[in-house]
Order: structure tokens, then sequence, then C-alpha cells
């Protein structure tokens, strides 16, 4: 009998130890999801600061930045980075282009841009995350990423403004495509190899 025992009790012992390399394990995954989250929230930051000073809204890298955390992150992850960094606005850092911070930056005219970058990071990882890290889906998901933000900056924009929606998308959307384009095809190049070099 006592050898029987013997024999039984390391089958349990592994057991938990394979329980508890398990959840390090996902511990580890979430710590490092979290540090690379605000990671992203910083380099957003100061990618908003690399700006041209355009009227109402300044051309500047931060949708780089939103589509490379979407692209590696992930939907839920990328979203998540993005709205640390509006966060941090929100409560006067200065972290919006041209160094503004607060909510009235947020909830003013152009608000809905920043508030799309949200949305942009989500739809941009989810869409990379279905089709896969090739360029040509990475630059796909980020202009529909894109959309996804003009799309709620402008009808922001309108009903605060109160400007039609053709006078919206003239004064806050088609000026900035070209560079949009280019910061696309960036993005493409950028996630895949970064993915070679990131693990979450």
């Amino acid at each position: 009998m006592h050898a029987a025992c013997v024999k039984l009790y390391p089958i349990p012992s592994r057991r938990v130890d394979k329980n508890r390399a398990v959840k390090g394990d996902c511990m580890n995954r979430t710590v490092k999801k979290m540090i690379y989250c605000a990671l992203f929230a910083a380099l957003t930051a100061v990618c908003s600061q690399l700006a041209i000073p355009l009227q109402p809204v300044p051309i500047n890298l931060a949708l780089l930045s939103v589509y490379i955390a979407g692209g590696l992150l992930g939907g839920s992850m990328g979203a998540a980075s993005q709205a640390v960094f509006l966060l941090i606005g929100a409560v006067g850092v200065p972290v919006f282009a041209g160094f503004r911070g607060g909510v009235q930056a947020l909830v003013g005219p152009t608000g809905g841009y920043l508030i799309g970058y949200v949305a942009a990071a989500f739809v941009t990882g989810a869409i990379v995350k279905r089709l896969g890290a090739k360029p040509l889906k990475i630059a796909l998901a980020c202009a529909v990423g894109m959309a996804a933000c003009y799309a709620l900056g402008t009808a922001w924009y309108c009903v605060q403004s109160g400007t039609p929606a053709l006078a919206a998308l003239s004064t806050c959307v088609f000026p900035f495509l070209p560079g949009d384009a280019v910061k696309i095809a960036a993005a493409a190049l950028l996630v895949p190899r970064l993915k070679g070099v990131i693990k979450l």
C-alpha cells in the first residue's frame, strides 16, 4: 500500500507544476502587453509633435504610430494603447499635436480625429489578425482604419462646427490623403519586420 501511494503522488505534482507554468506564462504575456501598450501611447505622443502645423487639422506622424500599434498589438490592445494616450492628454499632459492637452482638445471641433485613433487601431489590428501580416494586407487594414478615423472625426467636426460634410472633407481629409498614403506604406513595411522582433 505504501509503495502504491508513493507512485500516485508524482502525478498531481506534475499537474500543479504545469498549471503554475501556464499561469506564469499568461501573466508574463499580460505584463508584456501592458508594457507595449504604454510604449505605443508614448510613441503616439512623440509622433503627434512631429507635425506640420496646418489648420484646422495639423499633419503629423501620429497615425503611423496608431497603425503600427494595431498591427503589432492586435485590435484590443492597440485600441487600449491609444485610449491611454487620450487619457494622458485629457488630464492635461500636453501630448496632443502642438503640445496641447486637456479635455477641451477632445471635445472641440477636431477632437473626433483624436478619438478616431482608438477606432483606427482597433480596425487595423482586427483586419491584420484576420488577413495576416503581409505588406499589402497590412496596407489594406491601415486604409480601412484610416477611413474609420476620418469618418468619426469628420462627423464630429460637422456637428461641432456646423460645417457641411463636403466642406469638412475638403478641409480636414482630402489635403492629408497623400501624407496618409506615405504613412500607410511605412506601416505596411515596418509591421512585418517588427513582428519578427517583438514577440507577444
